[in-house]
Parts: C-alpha cells; sequence; structure tokens
C-alpha cells in the first residue's frame, strides 16, 4: 500500500514529465515554425534565401532539442518553484543561453551543412515571447485541475504568518495552497486568516500532517525562541517535503541575496550585496535607459504631438512645463510634464484648501487630491493614463532620471524623508515609474510611498527594472489606483 509520501512523490514525478513534455513539443512548435519563416517567407521578401534546408530530417538536428531541455534544467524549471516573473527571467535564461550554444557549435563543429543558423535564430527570437505564454498558460490550467499544488501548513498565525499567507495568495505560480494555520494562542482559536481556520496547538502539526497530506511547512514563529524552533525544525523536517523558515527580519534586502553556511560550526550566514555601488551596474542601467529611451521616441513622437495640441485647445499656456524636483545626491533639476492644470492652478489650491478642510487634510496626508479642481479636462485624461509623464523621457535622455527610480519629489516633500531615507532613496536617479506606481499608486500613504522606494533601493536588479516597465503598461492600460 502506497502511503501519503509515496503518492506525492509519484504526483511530483508526473508533473515533472508533463511540464518536460510541455516543453518538448513547445520546441517542436516553435522549431516548425522557424522553419516555416525561413522557407516560405523570407525566401518571398529577399530571393538570397533557397527554399531548401540544409538537412533532411530530424536525425541531423536532435541535438538542438538536447540543448534546449538541458538549460530548462539547468535553469532549476524542472526542480523548483518560481513567482511569475522569476519563471520568466528564467525561461529568457534558457532562451539565450540555448540559442547561443546552438549557435556557437554550429559554428565551431562547422555543422552549417546540418542545420540552418537562420532557424536557431529565428527559434531563439519566438521562444522569447512563445516559451512564457505556452509554459505559464500551461501551468495555469494544470493547477484548475488540481496539478502543481503544494499543500502547505503555517506554523504561528501571527503578523509574520499573515504576511506568509497573503504572499502565496498573490503569486498563485508557485502553486502553494494553505491548508491551515497551527498556533498556540487559545484566543485566535477558529478564527480565519485569507479565510484559512486557525487551530491551535503547533506541537500536534505531525497529526495535521499525516491528516491532511501536508507537503510543505511554514515556521512563521520569529518570536517561538531558539530552541524551539530548532526542535521543530529537526522533528518535522523528514515528515515533509520542504519546510521554509522566515526569520524575523523585515525590511532588508531581498533578492540577489545569498544563504552562506560553515559546516563545522553549523551557522548560517545571509550575504546582502550592495548591487548599486558597484559602478559596472550603473554603467549597465544608464545603458538601459539610452537604448530603451532612443528606442521609443520615434514610436511616441506623433502621440506626444497630438497631446500637444489637445492641452493647448483644452485651455491656456504652454503645453510642457517644467518643475524643479530633487535627482540623484539631492540635486536639483528641471522635471518636464505635460500640463495637465490650469494655468490660475496655486490659486486654486489656496482657496480650496482654505476652505475645505478634508481637502487639506488629504493634501497634507498625501500630497495629492483625489478630486482636484485645478486638472484640466484633457488633464485628466492625462493623469489617468500617466501620459502627462511621457516628457520625462528626455529628462532620461540628459540623465537626470531613470526609466525606473524612485518618484522625483519636490523640496518641500523632502521634510516627509528621515535623512538617512532621502539619503538612501536619491542615491539613484528618480524614474519616470517605479514600485509605487504598479502598487496601488494613488490608493497607497505617503510613508508606503516611501517605503516602496527603499526596498527598490536595497533590491535593485536590471531585471527588476524589466518587470516593473512591463508592469507599469498593464497599470496604464488598465487605469489603476489612478486619478
Amino acid at each position: 500500500m502506497i502511503n501519503n509520501k509515496g503518492m506525492n512523490r509519484l504526483k511530483t514525478q508526473a508533473e515533472g514529465l508533463t511540464i518536460l513534455l510541455i516543453d518538448i513539443v513547445s520546441l517542436f512548435v516553435l522549431f516548425h515554425l522557424s522553419v516555416f519563416i525561413r522557407t516560405d517567407l523570407l525566401p518571398s521578401i529577399y530571393p538570397g534565401f533557397p527554399r531548401e534546408l540544409p538537412f533532411s530530417s530530424f536525425v541531423n538536428i536532435w541535438w538542438v532539442f538536447i540543448i534546449w531541455v538541458f538549460f530548462f534544467y539547468y535553469e532549476g524549471l524542472y526542480t523548483k518553484r518560481f513567482s511569475f516573473w522569476d519563471e520568466i527571467k528564467a525561461l529568457y535564461s534558457v532562451s539565450f543561453f540555448s540559442t547561443v550554444g546552438i549557435f556557437t557549435i554550429a559554428s565551431i563543429g562547422k555543422l552549417s551543412d546540418e542545420i540552418s543558423r537562420t532557424v536557431i535564430i529565428l527559434m531563439g527570437l519566438f521562444s522569447f515571447l512563445l516559451l512564457p505564454l505556452i509554459r505559464i498558460s500551461s501551468k495555469k490550467f494544470l493547477r484548475k485541475l488540481g496539478f502543481f499544488k503544494r499543500r502547505v501548513l503555517i506554523l504561528g498565525a501571527g503578523r509574520t504568518g499573515e504576511l506568509i499567507a497573503t504572499a502565496l495568495k498573490k503569486e498563485p505560480n508557485y502553486g502553494y495552497e494553505v491548508k491551515g494555520f497551527l498556533d498556540d494562542d487559545p484566543e485566535k482559536l477558529g478564527k480565519t486568516i485569507e479565510g484559512v481556520k486557525i487551530h491551535k496547538g503547533v506541537d500536534k502539526a505531525l497529526s495535521y500532517i499525516n491528516r491532511c497530506n501536508i507537503e510543505d511547512i511554514f515556521i512563521a514563529m520569529p518570536g517561538a525562541g531558539k530552541e524551539r524552533l530548532q526542535w521543530l525544525v529537526n522533528s518535522l523536517q523528514h515528515k515533509v517535503e520542504r519546510i521554509l523558515f522566515v526569520p524575523d527580519i523585515f525590511g532588508i534586502a531581498v533578492l540577489g541575496t545569498n544563504l552562506q553556511h560553515f559546516f563545522h560550526e553549523e551557522v548560517l550566514a545571509f550575504e546582502i550585496e550592495n548591487n548599486l555601488s558597484n559602478p559596472f551596474n550603473i554603467f549597465i542601467k544608464r545603458c538601459f535607459d539610452v537604448v530603451v529611451s532612443s528606442l521609443l521616441i520615434p514610436f511616441l513622437s506623433i502621440p506626444m504631438a497630438i497631446m500637444i495640441v489637445l492641452i493647448r485647445l483644452d485651455s491656456k499656456g504652454p503645453a510642457i512645463f517644467n518643475q524643479e524636483r530633487i535627482g540623484k545626491r539631492g540635486r536639483t533639476f528641471k522635471c518636464f510634464k505635460f500640463r495637465t492644470m490650469y494655468a490660475d492652478a496655486e490659486d486654486r489650491l489656496v482657496r480650496l484648501l482654505k476652505n475645505d478642510p478634508e481637502a487639506r487634510q488629504q493634501w497634507e496626508r498625501n500630497w495629492k487630491l483625489n478630486d482636484d479642481p485645478r486638472v484640466t479636462r484633457i488633464g485628466r485624461f492625462l493623469r489617468t493614463t500617466s501620459l502627462d509623464e511621457l516628457p520625462q523621457i528626455f529628462n532620461v535622455l540628459k540623465g537626470e532620471m531613470s526609466l525606473v527610480g524612485p518618484r522625483p519629489v519636490t523640496q518641500d516633500e523632502i521634510e516627509k524623508y528621515y535623512k538617512d531615507m532621502a539619503e538612501r532613496c536619491f542615491c539613484v536617479p528618480p524614474g519616470i515609474t517605479g514600485l509605487w506606481q504598479v502598487s496601488g499608486r494613488s490608493n497607497t500613504s505617503y510613508d508606503y510611498r516611501i517605503t516602496l522606494d527603499l526596498w527598490y533601493v536595497r533590491n535593485w536588479n536590471i531585471w527588476l527594472d524589466i518587470v516593473i516597465l512591463f508592469k507599469t503598461i498593464k497599470i496604464v492600460i488598465k487605469r489603476e489606483g489612478a486619478y
């Protein structure tokens, strides 16, 4: 008779084989799409491309698929669980290294008689778009059927346990399914977190593991004490597949943090790097800003010209205005924006704050107003779509701003920052977009916006910039959290 552990192992193996099969099918689709374009489309566009390919059968190119699968495995895509964006990042790495590897082997090995280099490049290019789409959509469908899920028990129903449950709910790509909480506080018994019931007795974890077929455990009990935490880890480690321990350290860098271990002393240490202290990383970020901005300007020029005309027709005044903002290392610069307010905006604000206590409180709290009478009709549209910030792309080219970074604030707003907070936030150029824009924007408090800016600076890497840009596009299209 197969026990729960055996069933879980068989399920994991079946899931691994299923996703491997999906990857292989995806690669065949990409390969044949590339062959079709190479043999049917490109020769029609450029006669220099012969319609015949050098290989005559799959026997000649089987090794290409082996290399792709090897990089899938190397990136941990069959052994680890990823968040949505981390999985996309891993798939992009697979696409890049597989394409480079195959192209290199074909060139050095003089295998042009066996495989078309054009097909290799086309397959790599299509994989950047289609691989994440196919793989993540397939896993999402399979999760609805009950696959790629892990039954989780959380020990600790305090603030830390609640944070973990919320995080797992927001990131379904992990596949973690919280089945219950265990806590020793009798006042929490029977209550729920994210719709999941809290049960009494952390020491009863083993019975819950067996009864509910728990696969993984999160220990979220930062105040439990060293000896008890040690006992829990040691007693439960061999009863589940994984134990995930959540330490009582918040507000530090998490992206790129590595775990170092010292074997004989049985000691662990977190290695936390300051990415933005590395001149090479600063250079990469600047190159990214310049290249992407230069590519965007030709596409944005016509929409921006149309906006200038609409702004001038809607109300008197210049279409673009500049405002002094705080930049890198506290230096001020002129930040460009499309004008969204009437020419007498400041007078209107003074009258409103004097006569409306509720508006005054909102202004003092957020430095913004939800129903701002200073905003013009076209200005309201520009704000809800964030298109008013498009001229800042010229600030990026001048080196005063970055595509992604902390918010560019005024001198008056700096008073809301503690001195060390301001220094940390503005050790990099401010950004056109940033974490606050993709985390609720106007629905977030001012203090939380500062916290997000600090998190960005502590955790910066180039992939984080890419993720924020993609999320910004989604937020702008849906007009979420704007006014």
